[in-house]
Protein backbone atom coordinates (compact mmCIF):
# COMPACT_ATOMS: atom_id res chain seq x y z
CA UNK A 1 0.00 0.00 0.00
CA UNK A 2 1.14 3.76 -0.67
CA UNK A 3 0.54 5.05 3.05
CA UNK A 4 1.64 8.57 4.50
CA UNK A 5 2.67 8.71 7.88
CA UNK A 6 2.51 12.65 9.71
CA UNK A 7 4.48 12.90 12.67
CA UNK A 8 7.82 10.96 11.38
CA UNK A 9 10.13 12.94 13.23
CA UNK A 10 7.92 11.79 16.53
CA UNK A 11 9.06 8.65 18.75
CA UNK A 12 5.66 6.16 17.85
CA UNK A 13 6.03 8.08 14.38
CA UNK A 14 9.59 7.72 13.33
CA UNK A 15 9.12 3.86 14.57
CA UNK A 16 6.18 3.07 12.70
CA UNK A 17 7.49 4.41 9.23
CA UNK A 18 10.89 2.60 9.50
CA UNK A 19 8.41 -0.96 10.29
CA UNK A 20 6.11 -0.38 7.15
CA UNK A 21 9.18 0.42 4.80
CA UNK A 22 10.80 -2.91 6.17
CA UNK A 23 7.42 -4.55 5.14
CA UNK A 24 7.61 -2.85 1.64
CA UNK A 25 4.57 -0.67 1.95
CA UNK A 26 5.64 2.75 -0.63
CA UNK A 27 6.01 4.90 1.85
CA UNK A 28 5.59 8.95 2.64
CA UNK A 29 6.59 10.59 5.47
CA UNK A 30 6.57 13.99 7.11
CA UNK A 31 7.57 15.44 10.19
CA UNK A 32 9.35 18.54 12.03
CA UNK A 33 12.94 18.33 12.62
CA UNK A 34 13.32 21.48 14.90
CA UNK A 35 15.21 19.74 17.47
CA UNK A 36 18.30 17.41 17.51
CA UNK A 37 16.30 14.16 18.38
CA UNK A 38 14.09 15.30 15.72
CA UNK A 39 17.22 15.80 13.46
CA UNK A 40 18.39 12.41 14.09
CA UNK A 41 14.89 10.63 13.76
CA UNK A 42 14.83 12.32 10.16
CA UNK A 43 18.11 11.12 9.33
CA UNK A 44 17.47 8.11 10.57
CA UNK A 45 14.24 7.64 8.17
CA UNK A 46 16.37 8.71 5.15
CA UNK A 47 18.79 5.71 5.45
CA UNK A 48 15.85 3.14 5.82
CA UNK A 49 14.67 4.55 2.56
CA UNK A 50 12.05 6.53 3.61
CA UNK A 51 10.81 9.22 1.42
CA UNK A 52 10.69 12.52 3.95
CA UNK A 53 8.34 15.56 2.88
CA UNK A 54 8.73 18.06 4.53
CA UNK A 55 6.34 21.29 5.25
CA UNK A 56 3.41 21.88 7.24
CA UNK A 57 -0.01 20.65 7.18
CA UNK A 58 -1.88 23.72 8.14
CA UNK A 59 -0.95 24.60 4.24
CA UNK A 60 -3.67 23.05 2.16
CA UNK A 61 -1.36 22.96 -0.81
CA UNK A 62 1.25 20.76 1.00
CA UNK A 63 -1.40 18.50 2.45
CA UNK A 64 -2.75 17.71 -1.20
CA UNK A 65 0.34 16.83 -2.36
CA UNK A 66 1.58 14.84 0.58
CA UNK A 67 -1.66 12.70 -0.09
CA UNK A 68 -1.42 12.71 -3.98
CA UNK A 69 -1.88 8.63 -4.90
CA UNK A 70 -2.12 7.70 -1.60
CA UNK A 71 -4.18 4.77 -0.25
CA UNK A 72 -3.45 5.30 3.33
CA UNK A 73 -3.28 7.73 6.19
CA UNK A 74 -1.70 7.82 9.30
CA UNK A 75 -2.01 10.80 11.26
CA UNK A 76 0.21 10.85 14.74
CA UNK A 77 1.40 14.59 14.10
CA UNK A 78 0.46 17.13 17.15
CA UNK A 79 1.10 20.16 19.13
CA UNK A 80 1.47 18.28 22.53
CA UNK A 81 3.80 19.16 25.40
CA UNK A 82 4.48 22.68 24.52
CA UNK A 83 3.97 24.79 27.41
CA UNK A 84 4.96 28.32 26.21
CA UNK A 85 2.52 28.53 23.62
CA UNK A 86 -1.46 30.01 23.41
CA UNK A 87 -4.62 27.72 23.61
CA UNK A 88 -5.34 28.49 19.61
CA UNK A 89 -1.26 27.13 18.59
CA UNK A 90 -2.58 23.29 19.94
CA UNK A 91 -6.52 24.02 18.42
CA UNK A 92 -4.68 24.97 15.00
CA UNK A 93 -2.17 22.14 15.08
CA UNK A 94 -4.90 19.68 16.28
CA UNK A 95 -7.67 20.62 15.18
CA UNK A 96 -7.20 22.51 11.70
CA UNK A 97 -4.47 20.55 10.50
CA UNK A 98 -6.67 17.54 10.89
CA UNK A 99 -9.22 18.88 9.01
CA UNK A 100 -7.10 20.11 5.91
CA UNK A 101 -5.28 16.62 6.13
CA UNK A 102 -8.87 14.75 5.79
CA UNK A 103 -10.07 16.94 3.20
CA UNK A 104 -6.60 16.69 1.45
CA UNK A 105 -7.06 12.52 1.77
CA UNK A 106 -10.21 13.14 0.48
CA UNK A 107 -9.63 14.76 -2.48
CA UNK A 108 -6.70 12.54 -3.19
CA UNK A 109 -9.47 9.22 -3.23
CA UNK A 110 -7.55 7.78 0.00
CA UNK A 111 -9.19 4.80 1.00
CA UNK A 112 -9.01 5.26 5.10
CA UNK A 113 -7.47 7.70 7.41
CA UNK A 114 -6.59 6.48 10.87
CA UNK A 115 -6.26 9.41 13.39
CA UNK A 116 -3.59 8.76 16.47
CA UNK A 117 -5.52 10.10 19.24
CA UNK A 118 -4.87 10.03 23.17
CA UNK A 119 -5.73 8.59 26.43
CA UNK A 120 -5.76 11.69 27.61
CA UNK A 121 -9.19 12.57 26.32
CA UNK A 122 -10.60 10.18 29.51
CA UNK A 123 -9.38 12.59 32.39
CA UNK A 124 -8.30 10.50 34.92
CA UNK A 125 -10.40 6.63 36.19
CA UNK A 126 -8.71 5.29 39.04
CA UNK A 127 -11.83 3.19 40.33
CA UNK A 128 -12.97 1.23 36.89
CA UNK A 129 -12.17 0.15 34.28
CA UNK A 130 -12.51 2.36 30.47
CA UNK A 131 -13.98 1.38 27.05
CA UNK A 132 -14.06 3.38 24.30
CA UNK A 133 -17.63 3.97 25.04
CA UNK A 134 -16.43 5.48 28.91
CA UNK A 135 -16.88 9.13 28.92
CA UNK A 136 -14.49 11.50 28.27
CA UNK A 137 -13.18 14.24 30.00
CA UNK A 138 -10.37 15.98 29.01
CA UNK A 139 -8.11 18.20 31.47
CA UNK A 140 -5.81 20.10 29.58
CA UNK A 141 -5.70 22.08 26.18
CA UNK A 142 -3.49 18.93 24.79
CA UNK A 143 -6.62 16.33 25.29
CA UNK A 144 -9.26 18.83 24.33
CA UNK A 145 -8.26 19.41 21.07
CA UNK A 146 -7.17 16.05 20.59
CA UNK A 147 -11.10 15.54 21.27
CA UNK A 148 -12.21 17.73 18.59
CA UNK A 149 -10.03 16.33 16.11
CA UNK A 150 -11.55 13.00 17.08
CA UNK A 151 -15.06 14.69 16.01
CA UNK A 152 -13.67 16.21 13.07
CA UNK A 153 -12.50 12.67 11.71
CA UNK A 154 -15.50 11.21 12.65
CA UNK A 155 -17.82 13.89 10.90
CA UNK A 156 -15.76 12.69 7.62
CA UNK A 157 -16.96 8.64 7.67
CA UNK A 158 -19.13 9.19 5.01
CA UNK A 159 -16.30 10.18 2.89
CA UNK A 160 -13.59 8.42 3.75
CA UNK A 161 -13.20 5.20 5.84
CA UNK A 162 -11.92 6.22 8.92
CA UNK A 163 -10.13 4.61 12.59
CA UNK A 164 -9.27 6.41 16.11
CA UNK A 165 -6.79 4.98 17.45
CA UNK A 166 -6.44 6.18 21.49
CA UNK A 167 -2.21 5.17 22.60
CA UNK A 168 -1.79 4.51 25.44
CA UNK A 169 1.91 5.26 27.42
CA UNK A 170 4.32 4.06 24.53
CA UNK A 171 7.74 3.42 25.30
CA UNK A 172 10.79 1.32 23.54
CA UNK A 173 13.84 1.89 21.41
CA UNK A 174 13.99 5.44 20.69
CA UNK A 175 11.81 6.92 23.21
CA UNK A 176 13.45 10.49 24.91
CA UNK A 177 10.26 10.34 27.09
CA UNK A 178 11.93 8.28 29.94
CA UNK A 179 15.31 8.61 29.14
CA UNK A 180 14.86 11.08 32.48
CA UNK A 181 13.38 7.95 34.52
CA UNK A 182 15.74 5.63 33.44
CA UNK A 183 18.93 7.68 33.84
CA UNK A 184 17.77 8.90 37.21
CA UNK A 185 17.62 4.93 38.36
CA UNK A 186 20.78 4.20 37.05
CA UNK A 187 22.66 6.63 38.65
CA UNK A 188 20.79 5.93 41.92
CA UNK A 189 18.72 9.42 41.96
CA UNK A 190 15.77 8.78 41.68
CA UNK A 191 13.05 10.17 43.69
CA UNK A 192 8.91 8.91 43.78
CA UNK A 193 6.98 11.55 43.62
CA UNK A 194 3.79 10.78 45.50
CA UNK A 195 2.84 7.06 46.75
CA UNK A 196 3.63 5.58 42.99
CA UNK A 197 0.53 4.00 43.63
CA UNK A 198 -1.36 4.72 40.79
CA UNK A 199 -1.77 2.22 37.83
CA UNK A 200 -0.84 2.68 34.12
CA UNK A 201 -0.91 0.27 30.95
CA UNK A 202 2.15 1.31 29.08
CA UNK A 203 2.56 -0.30 25.48
CA UNK A 204 5.66 -1.58 23.76
CA UNK A 205 6.29 0.79 20.56
CA UNK A 206 6.74 -2.12 17.97
CA UNK A 207 3.50 -3.38 19.36
CA UNK A 208 1.39 -0.28 19.17
CA UNK A 209 2.72 -0.21 14.99
CA UNK A 210 1.64 -3.50 14.69
CA UNK A 211 -2.11 -2.47 16.24
CA UNK A 212 -1.80 0.92 13.70
CA UNK A 213 -1.27 -1.63 10.98
CA UNK A 214 -4.37 -3.14 11.84
CA UNK A 215 -6.20 -0.38 12.16
CA UNK A 216 -5.20 0.86 8.93
CA UNK A 217 -6.05 -2.24 6.82
CA UNK A 218 -8.42 -4.66 9.01
CA UNK A 219 -11.67 -4.80 7.30
CA UNK A 220 -13.52 -4.34 10.60
CA UNK A 221 -11.20 -1.32 11.90
CA UNK A 222 -13.80 1.11 9.51
CA UNK A 223 -15.44 3.36 11.81
CA UNK A 224 -14.30 2.27 15.01
CA UNK A 225 -12.69 3.48 18.02
CA UNK A 226 -10.26 1.64 19.66
CA UNK A 227 -7.50 2.02 22.82
CA UNK A 228 -4.28 0.86 22.15
CA UNK A 229 -2.99 -0.12 25.98
CA UNK A 230 -0.59 -3.06 27.01
CA UNK A 231 -2.54 -5.55 28.71
CA UNK A 232 -0.22 -5.64 31.60
CA UNK A 233 -1.33 -3.20 34.48
CA UNK A 234 1.36 -2.04 37.03
CA UNK A 235 1.80 0.55 39.37
CA UNK A 236 4.68 3.38 39.14
CA UNK A 237 5.98 1.72 41.65
CA UNK A 238 6.29 -1.51 40.10
CA UNK A 239 7.59 0.48 36.64
CA UNK A 240 10.09 1.88 38.49
CA UNK A 241 11.04 -1.38 40.05
CA UNK A 242 11.41 -3.65 36.75
CA UNK A 243 13.27 -0.77 35.03
CA UNK A 244 15.74 -0.72 38.00
CA UNK A 245 16.30 -4.66 36.73
CA UNK A 246 16.32 -4.03 33.65
CA UNK A 247 19.93 -1.72 34.83
CA UNK A 248 20.80 -4.08 37.19
CA UNK A 249 20.37 -1.45 40.12
CA UNK A 250 18.39 -1.73 43.53
CA UNK A 251 14.87 -0.45 43.63
CA UNK A 252 14.70 2.83 44.35
CA UNK A 253 12.67 3.93 48.27
CA UNK A 254 12.50 7.34 48.60
CA UNK A 255 9.08 8.71 48.42
CA UNK A 256 8.59 12.62 48.32
CA UNK A 257 5.02 14.82 48.49
CA UNK A 258 3.16 15.84 45.58
CA UNK A 259 1.78 18.99 47.10
CA UNK A 260 5.00 21.18 46.61
CA UNK A 261 5.20 20.07 43.06
CA UNK A 262 1.81 21.04 42.12
CA UNK A 263 2.03 24.67 43.66
CA UNK A 264 5.49 24.90 41.72
CA UNK A 265 4.19 23.85 38.58
CA UNK A 266 0.90 26.05 39.19
CA UNK A 267 3.42 29.31 40.11
CA UNK A 268 5.84 28.78 36.75
CA UNK A 269 2.39 28.03 34.37
CA UNK A 270 1.13 31.27 35.62
CA UNK A 271 4.21 33.02 35.37
CA UNK A 272 6.22 32.06 32.51
CA UNK A 273 3.54 30.70 29.59
CA UNK A 274 2.28 33.67 29.38
CA UNK A 275 6.00 35.32 28.77
CA UNK A 276 6.31 32.75 25.66
CA UNK A 277 8.68 30.92 27.91
CA UNK A 278 8.68 26.88 28.33
CA UNK A 279 8.37 25.94 32.08
CA UNK A 280 10.71 23.40 33.16
CA UNK A 281 8.07 21.76 35.42
CA UNK A 282 4.24 21.52 34.72
CA UNK A 283 1.03 19.96 36.10
CA UNK A 284 1.01 17.66 32.94
CA UNK A 285 4.18 16.48 33.74
CA UNK A 286 3.35 15.48 37.35
CA UNK A 287 0.55 13.10 35.56
CA UNK A 288 3.07 10.04 35.07
CA UNK A 289 3.30 10.02 39.04
CA UNK A 290 -0.58 10.96 40.07
CA UNK A 291 -2.50 9.82 37.29
CA UNK A 292 -4.36 5.90 36.62
CA UNK A 293 -5.62 4.27 34.22
CA UNK A 294 -7.10 0.99 33.44
CA UNK A 295 -8.68 0.16 30.55
CA UNK A 296 -10.37 -2.83 28.89
CA UNK A 297 -8.34 -4.64 25.71
CA UNK A 298 -11.41 -6.87 24.66
CA UNK A 299 -12.32 -4.88 21.86
CA UNK A 300 -9.47 -4.42 20.12
CA UNK A 301 -8.68 -8.43 20.73
CA UNK A 302 -12.35 -9.52 19.75
CA UNK A 303 -12.43 -6.68 16.47
CA UNK A 304 -8.81 -7.11 15.11
CA UNK A 305 -7.44 -10.29 16.96
CA UNK A 306 -4.65 -7.89 17.96
CA UNK A 307 -2.27 -9.33 20.71
CA UNK A 308 0.56 -6.99 22.39
CA UNK A 309 3.53 -9.55 22.53
CA UNK A 310 6.20 -7.81 24.57
CA UNK A 311 5.91 -7.58 28.15
CA UNK A 312 7.27 -4.68 30.15
CA UNK A 313 10.38 -6.77 31.80
CA UNK A 314 11.58 -7.69 28.20
CA UNK A 315 10.66 -4.20 26.74
CA UNK A 316 12.71 -2.33 29.78
CA UNK A 317 15.77 -4.50 28.90
CA UNK A 318 15.83 -3.76 25.20
CA UNK A 319 15.43 0.10 26.30
CA UNK A 320 18.07 0.35 28.44
CA UNK A 321 20.33 -1.55 26.11
CA UNK A 322 19.30 1.08 23.37
CA UNK A 323 19.80 4.00 26.22
CA UNK A 324 23.21 2.25 27.04
CA UNK A 325 24.36 2.11 23.37
CA UNK A 326 23.70 5.55 22.20
CA UNK A 327 25.86 6.78 25.14
CA UNK A 328 22.90 7.62 27.28
CA UNK A 329 23.66 5.67 30.16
Amino acid sequence: MRIVVTGATGFIGCQLAQILAALGHDLVATGRATSTVESARLERLKKAGVRVEVGSLLDPGFALALTKACEIVIHLAAAQHEGNVPDSYFRDINVKGTRLLLEAAISAGARRFVYGSTIGVYGEASDQELTEQSATHPENIYAVTKLEAEQVVSAHASQIETCIGRISETYGPGDFRLLKLFRAIDRGKFLMIGSGENVRQVIYVDDLAAGLLLAAEHPAAVGQTFVFAGTEVMTTNSMVEQIAAALQRRPPRMHIPVWPFRAAAAILECTLRPLGIQPPLTQRRLDFFTKSFLFSTAKYRQVLGFVPRVRFTEGAAATADWYRKQGHL
